[in-house]
């Protein structure tokens, strides 16, 4: 009997230490996991901030770039071979920023804001910092005195991009009804060709534009 008795008190010690054990780690746990919770709120919190501030950095940086005039230097230009790669899978093979030429013979002179020559195809760019509905019209008719100064690309499809730091809602449709892409901020995370699902690859809108 007194065994029995040592017995069950070694047992009824033992099912305490263990209960203690059990209670122990569940409060650690429990504590472990609130700050697991807290740690990823304030990661979250922390890429957010991040993320507002790298906007704010791009935007600041885009308005400077508008005040000093050199949106297609500073903003656009480098942009474009990284769109072009993205978007047509080509490797840009000759590059020029404010390509000016001039025929005699055709009496004619133009200038080009970006000129990307793909491996298959010319990549046109036009940057303007405040987008009017007009602009578009015109940079189409830039297109064709592309076609009559650099004869050497007649045999490749021109891709006409348009390229501002931004662009209203509206002004989208409107470039997309003429075939050209837009090239921008979006939501000043990064530069982005806007419209690029919306303006079908055998679209053929104005007379040497696109192949």
């Amino acid at each position: 009997m007194p065994e029995n008795s040592a017995l069950e008190d070694r047992m009824d010690t033992l099912e305490a230490v263990l209960g203690e054990f059990i209670v122990h780690t569940q409060t650690a746990l429990g504590k472990l996991a609130r700050e697991m919770i807290s740690f990823k709120n304030e990661m979250k919190d922390f890429k957010d901030q991040s993320q507002r501030n790298h906007r704010q950095i791009n935007q600041e940086w885009g308005n400077l770039a508008r005040k000093k005039g050199t949106i297609v230097e500073d903003i656009i230009a480098p942009a474009v071979r990284p769109a072009v790669k993205k978007y047509f899978g080509e490797d840009v093979v000759y590059f020029a920023v404010n390509a000016r030429k001039m025929v005699k013979s055709l009496d004619l002179a133009g200038e080009f804001d970006v000129v990307a020559v793909g491996e298959k195809r010319v990549f046109l760019v036009e940057v303007k910092s405040m987008p009017k509905e007009q602009y578009l019209d015109d940079f189409l008719n830039n297109v064709g005195k592309f076609r009559k100064l650099f004869p050497e690309y007649a045999a490749m499809p021109l891709i006409p991009i348009f390229g501002s730091l931004r662009f209203e809602d509206p002004f989208i449709p409107l470039a997309t009804a003429r075939g050209i892409y837009l090239l921008a901020y979006r939501e000043w995370d990064y530069m982005d060709i806007l419209n690029f699902d919306e303006i079908p690859s055998e679209a053929d809108c104005s007379p040497g534009v696109r192949g």
